[in-house]
C-alpha cells in the first residue's frame, strides 16, 4: 500500500489539492502548554477544597502520569517530586519522558509531583498533582492497668486502657467489640472511649472503669479506611483476664559481666511474670549480635567470645500488657593494646628539654578493657623501680588520658639517667602483658621537623602514586602525623582528618586532581617529648591533561561564506597550551598562522576556512596539548539544512473513509534555522507502513522557506488503524540535510456535531469520547474480527464491521453468562451544545440471533437535570446483515444521545453498531437506503466491490521508491 498526498507551501500551490488556506501562513515559536493526566491504577482523582488535583493510589498499585504537552518546538518533559506542598527540594532523580511510571508505589512515594515541559520559548509550563497513596497497617493493641485507693484505703480501683494504633491513610476508622458486641459510651457506663492528645488521629484508647466481672472478655479492635481503593478492614483481639500482667524479668549473671578472650559465654534472661506468656529476644549495641551468637528463647550463648564482642547486650519482654521489659548486659572482653609512652619535661618552668636539676615526668598508657582493671609496673635498667622523696609513681594525672601511670623524676641527677620500662598487666588474667621503654640520657632531645631538599613541591600526574616526605630527628623520634591546610578539603585521601606515619612519609595511591594542595606534617606528643609540636608542610600539585571546549560542534554555513574554528583550553595542569595540531578529515593541516598575544601562554587555537565548499566540508579536529596529556575539540563543518521540526498541535489530523477503510493524515512542520545555510530546494518524503519493509518515497519541491512558515502535506490512502513511521528531509544545493522522522497513529476525534465529517468508526480506543453508563447492568465491548473470542457463540453477532475488513472495529454487547434476561448495556456520547434546531444521527446495526432483545437510542436532554426520552427502537432478529438506521432528534438544550442494548431470553442476542453520525439538518427521506446495507459472508446475497483507489498513480507512486 503506497499512501498518496497532496501539499502545499501557504500561499503557494504546489500541486493541485484541497484548498488548506489563503495567504502565508506562519507557525511562530509558541511556548510550552502542558497537562497531567492518569492513566494508572488511580482510586480517584478529584479536586479537593483549594482546587488542587489530587490522585488517591492504594499501596503496591502502579502509578501512571502522562504529561500531555503543546507548544512549537515540541517542548521536552521532565518529572520531578517534592515530599508536599511547603517543600521546594527535590527527593528523587528527575525522569524526563512524558510518561512517570512507578511499579508498586510506596507510602513514601507520595506528595507532589511536577511536570516541567519546556522548549527554549517563553517560560516553562509547570503543572503538578499531589499523589496519595493509601494504605492500612496491621493494628497493634496493647493493654496498660492502674490501681487507685479510693476513701482512704478502704478498697482499690482497678482500671485498664486498651490502646489501639495502627498507621494508616485515610485516618482509620476504630470500633471496639467485646466478644461480638460492639462497645460505645451510650450502652455501658463502664467504658470511656477517647483519642489520646497528640495522636492524629492514629490511636483509640478503650478505658475500662472500676474493673467489672463481666470486663473479663475477649476484645477486638477493628480499624477501617472505608473500603477506600478497595482496602479491608483489619483487626486484632486481646483476651482479658484476671491474671493480665506485664512481662518481668531477671538475669542469671551481673550487670556487667567481664570475661577472657576464647571464654564461652552464656547468659540466660529469665521471665518472673507475665500474662499472656512474653516473647523474649536478645539485641546487640551497637550492630548486629556476633557471627555464631545463638539466642534460643531467653539463652544467649556466644562461643569463643573475642575483644570485637564486647558491648551492651539487650533482653528484651513482650506481652503487649504495660511497659516491655528489659535488662542489659554489659559485657567486656578483656584485652589491651596501642601502648604509648610521653615525656613531659619540667612543666612549672617551662621546659622543653630535659635538664639535670629539673623535674622530669616519664607517662604510659594502653587502651584496655575494662580500663579500670589496668595495672602498671615500672622498672630501670632491669630493675623494679623504687619509690623515694625523688621518684612518685601517680596514677589518673588529670592532664593525662583516664587510667595512666606516672613515674615523676624530682630533681632530675646524673645517676637518674638510664632505661625505665612501663609494663601494663591484668593480673590473673590469660591476656598477654604490653610494655614500652623510654632511655633518658644527655643525648634524648626533642623532636624537629623539616623537608627534605628539593621535596618541599611534589609533582606528579594524575592516576600516579606520590610520596610526601617530612623528617624528624631527635630522640627519641616520635610518630608524624599528617593533615591537610585547605579549608575546603578538610580530610585527607584517606578519608581520615589525621594520619600517622612511623617514618614520616605520607604514600598516596593513583592521586587524583582534587588531592592537590597543602599538606602539614607534624609530630606527634605521644612516643616522644610531651612539647608543642614541631611541623612543616608540603605542596603536591596534581598534572592532569587539558579540558577543552566545545568537545563537540556542528557548524553549519552557506556554501562560499567563511568560517572560523576556535577550540579553547577551559581547565589543564599545567594550564597553558604547550601544542596545537589541527587535522581534516584525518589528515594534518599546515599549522594556522600564528597571531602575535600577550606574554602570557595562549588559551586557545584558530582555524579560518575562507570559503565553505562541498569539499571542504567534513571533520575538523584540533588536538591540544599541555605536556602532560592531549583533549580535542571536533567540528563539523558542513553547508547542509538543518533537520524540519514537526508540527505537533495540528487540530484534528485525522480524516477518515471507513468504507474503503483508509483516512488521510495532515503533516505540518516548519524549518529549523532556514536562513543559515543555503535555500531549501525540496523535501525527499518517506512513509513506511510500521512492520513493513516497503516505503513511499517521494519528493516535494518548494519556494524559499522562511523561519517560523508552516508548511503541509497531506497524507491519503492510509490504512485504518495502522501507523506509519514519516521521515522528512531537506535538500538544499549542497545535497541532503538532517533528516526528522516521527510516527503517526490513526485516531478519531472526539464527537463534536461542529465537525463535518462527524463519524465515529470506533477505531482508537477513545472511542470518540463515548463513555459507559456507569448505572446500567454490562458495558458495550469495543472488538474486531481479530479480537474476537474463538469460542464465542456461534450465529450471532457480526464477524467484522461494515466495512468487511477483519482490521475493523465495532462496539457489541456479550449476551453470555453472567448476562440475564432484561439486562441493560448503555453507550454515552460526549455532551453536545444544540446550535442547530434539528438533528439526524445515522447509524450501522447488526442484529442476528434467535434471542435477540432490544436495540433503543435515546436522547438525554441536559436543560434542568438529565432527562432521558426514547427517539428509536427495534427488537428481534435481523439477520446476519449490516443495516443503516436515520434517527431525526430536536434537543431543546445542551444534549447526549445514548445508545442502549438490551439482552433478550438467551445467549444468541449479541447486539452490534458502528460508523454513528451526528449531524444538523433533517434525516434522508429514505430511512434504509439499500446501498448501505451490507450483507455477511455466508449469506446469497452479494457484497458490492470497494472502489479501486490506485492504478495508474499506484505505478507511478511506485517508480518513485528507492
Amino acid at each position: 500500500m503506497l499512501p498518496g498526498g497532496c501539499y502545499t507551501l501557504y500561499g503557494q500551490v504546489l500541486s493541485p489539492c484541497a484548498s488548506l488556506g489563503q495567504g502565508l501562513k506562519f507557525s511562530p515559536s509558541s511556548p510550552a502548554q502542558a497537562q497531567i493526566v492518569h492513566a494508572g491504577q488511580a482510586c480517584v482523582v478529584k479536586e479537593d477544597n483549594i482546587s488542587e488535583r489530587v490522585y488517591t493510589i492504594r499501596e503496591g498499585d502502579t502509578l501512571v502520569l502522562q504529561c500531555l504537552v503543546t507548544g512549537h518546538p515540541r517542548p521536552q518533559v521532565r518529572w520531578t517530586k517534592t515530599a508536599g506542598s511547603a517543600s521546594d527540594k527535590f527527593q528523587e532523580t528527575s525522569v524526563f519522558n512524558e510518561t512517570l511510571r512507578i511499579e508498586r508505589i510506596a507510602r513514601t512515594q507520595g506528595g507532589r509531583y511536577y511536570c516541567k515541559a519546556e522548549n527554549g520559548v517563553g517560560v516553562p509550563a509547570i503543572k503538578s498533582i499531589r499523589v496519595d497513596v493509601q494504605y492500612l497497617d496491621e493494628p497493634v493493641l496493647t493493654v496498660h492497668q492502674t490501681v487507685s485507693d479510693v476513701r482512704g484505703n478502704f478498697y482499690q480501683e482497678k482500671t485498664v486502657f486498651l490502646r489501639c494504633t495502627v498507621n494508616s491513610n485515610p485516618p482509620a476508622r476504630f470500633i471496639w467489640k467485646r466478644g461480638s458486641d460492639t462497645l460505645s459510651h451510650s450502652q455501658d457506663n463502664g467504658v470511656d472511649i477517647y483519642e489520646p492528645l497528640y495522636t492524629q488521629g492514629e490511636t483509640k484508647v478503650l478505658k475500662l472503669k472500676n474493673l467489672r466481672p463481666q470486663d473479663y472478655a475477649s476484645y477486638t479492635c477493628q480499624v477501617s479506611v472505608r473500603n477506600v481503593c478497595g482496602i479491608p478492614d483489619k483487626a486484632v483481639t486481646f483476651q482479658l483476664t484476671n491474671t493480665t500482667a506485664p512481662p518481668a524479668l531477671k538475669l542469671s549473671v551481673n550487670e556487667t559481666l567481664v570475661v577472657n578472650p576464647g571464654e564461652n559465654v552464656t547468659v540466660q534472661c529469665l521471665l518472673t511474670g507475665g500474662d499472656p506468656l512474653p516473647q523474649l529476644q536478645w539485641s546487640h549495641g551497637p550492630g548486629p549480635l556476633p557471627l555464631g551468637a545463638l539466642a534460643q528463647g531467653g539463652t544467649l550463648s556466644i562461643p569463643s567470645v573475642q575483644a570485637r564482642d564486647s558491648g551492651y547486650y539487650n533482653c528484651t519482654a513482650t506481652n503487649n500488657v504495660g511497659n516491655p521489659a528489659k535488662k542489659t548486659v554489659n559485657l567486656l572482653v578483656r584485652s589491651m593494646k596501642n601502648a604509648t609512652f610521653q615525656i613531659t619535661p619540667d612543666v612549672i618552668k617551662e621546659s622543653e628539654n630535659i635538664q639535670l636539676g629539673q623535674d622530669l615526668k616519664l607517662s604510659c598508657h594502653v587502651d584496655a578493657v575494662p580500663q579500670e582493671k589496668v595495672t602498671y609496673q615500672w622498672f630501670k635498667n632491669g630493675k623494679p623501680a623504687r619509690m623515694s622523696k625523688r621518684l612518685l609513681v601517680t596514677r589518673n594525672d588529670p592532664e593525662l588520658p583516664a587510667v595512666t601511670s606516672s613515674l615523676e623524676l624530682i630533681d632530675l641527677h646524673f645517676s637518674d639517667y638510664g632505661t625505665y620500662l612501663c609494663v601494663a598487666s591484668f593480673p590473673g588474667a590469660p591476656v598477654p602483658d604490653l610494655s614500652v621503654e623510654v632511655n633518658i640520657s644527655s643525648e634524648t632531645v626533642p623532636p624537629t621537623i623539616s623537608v627534605p631538599k628539593g621535596r618541599a613541591v611534589v609533582t606528579v600526574r594524575e592516576g600516579s602514586p606520590a610520596e610526601l616526605q617530612c623528617e624528624v630527628r631527635g630522640k627519641p623520634r616520635p610518630p608524624v602525623l599528617w593533615s591537610r591546610v585547605d579549608k575546603e578539603a578538610a580530610l585527607l585521601p584517606s578519608g581520615l582528618p589525621l594520619e600517622e606515619t612511623s617514618d614520616g612519609k605520607l604514600r598516596l595511591e593513583r592521586v587524583s586532581r582534587d588531592m592537590s594542595g597543602t599538606y602539614r606534617c607534624q609530630t606527634a606528643r605521644y612516643n616522644g617529648f610531651n612539647v608543642r609540636p614541631r611541623e612543616a608542610q608540603v605542596q603536591l600539585n596534581v598534572q592532569f591533561p587539558p579540558e577543552v571546549e566545545p568537545g563537540s560542534q556542528d557548524v553549519r554555513q552557506a556554501l562560499g561564506r567563511p568560517v572560523l574554528l576556535r577550540c579553547s583550553l577551559l581547565r589543564g595542569s599545567p594550564q597553558r597550551i604547550a601544542s596545537a595540531v589541527w587535522r581534516f578529515k584525518g589528515q594534518l593541516l599546515p599549522p594556522p598562522p600564528v597571531v602575535p598575544v600577550a606574554a602570557e601562554a595562549p588559551d586557545h587555537s584558530e582555524l579560518r576556512l575562507d570559503a565553505v565548499t562541498r569539499e571542504s566540508s567534513g571533520s575538523y579536529e584540533c588536538s591540544v596539548s599541555n605536556d602532560v596529556g592531549s583533549a580535542a575539540c571536533l567540528f563539523q563543518v558542513s553547508a547542509k539544512a538543518y533537520s524540519p521540526e514537526f508540527y505537533f498541535d495540528t487540530p484534528n489530523p485525522t480524516r477518515s473513509h471507513k468504507l474503503s477503510k483508509n483516512y488521510s493524515y495532515v503533516l505540518q512542520w516548519t524549518q529549523r534555522e532556514p536562513d543559515a545555510v543555503d535555500p531549501v530546494l525540496n523535501y525527499r518524503l518517506s512513509v513506511r507502513q510500521l512492520n513493513q519493509h516497503n516505503a513511499l518515497v517521494k519528493a516535494i519541491p518548494v519556494r524559499r522557506v522562511e523561519k517560523g512558515q508552516l508548511l503541509e502535506y497531506i497524507l491519503t490512502d492510509l490504512r485504518v488503524p495502522h501507523s506509519y513511521e514519516v521521515r522528512l528531509t531537506p535538500y538544499t544545493t549542497f545535497g541532503a540535510g538532517d533528516m526528522a522522522s516521527r510516527i503517526i497513529h490513526y485516531t478519531e476525534p472526539i464527537s463534536s456535531p461542529s465537525l463535518s465529517d462527524n463519524t465515529c468508526h470506533f477505531e482508537d480506543e477513545k472511542i470518540c469520547g463515548y463513555t459507559q453508563d456507569l448505572t446500567d447492568n454490562f458495558d458495550w465491548t469495543r472488538q474486531n474480527a481479530l479480537t474476537q473470542n474463538p469460542k464465542r457463540s456461534p450465529n450471532t453477532g457480526p464477524p467484522t464491521d461494515i466495512s468487511g475488513t477483519p482490521e475493523g472495529y465495532y462496539m457489541f454487547i456479550e449476551t453470555s453468562r453472567p448476562r440475564e434476561l432484561g439486562d441493560r448495556a448503555r453507550l454515552v456520547s460526549p455532551l453536545y451544545n444544540a446550535s442547530a434546531k434539528f438533528y439526524c444521527v445515522s447509524f450501522f446495526y447488526h442484529m442476528y440471533g434467535k434471542h435477540i432483545g432490544s436495540l433503543n437510542l435515546l436522547v438525554r436532554s441536559r436543560n434542568k437535570g438529565a432527562l432521558d426520552t426514547h427517539a428509536w427502537s427495534l427488537s428481534g432478529n435481523k439477520g446476519n446483515v449490516w443495516q443503516q438506521a436515520h434517527v431525526p432528534i430536536n434537543p431543546s438544550g445542551p444534549f447526549q444521545i445514548i445508545f442502549e442494548g438490551v439482552r433478550g431470553s438467551g445467549y444468541l442476542g449479541d447486539i452490534a453498531i458502528d460508523d454513528v453520525t451526528l449531524k444538523k439538518g433533517e434525516c434522508p427521506r429514505k430511512q434504509m437506503d439499500p446501498s448501505k446495507v451490507v450483507v455477511m459472508p455466508g449469506s446469497a446475497a452479494p457484497r458490492q466491490p470497494l472502489p479501486q483507489l490506485w492504478g495508474p498513480v499506484a505505478a507511478f507512486l511506485l517508480a518513485l521508491q528507492r
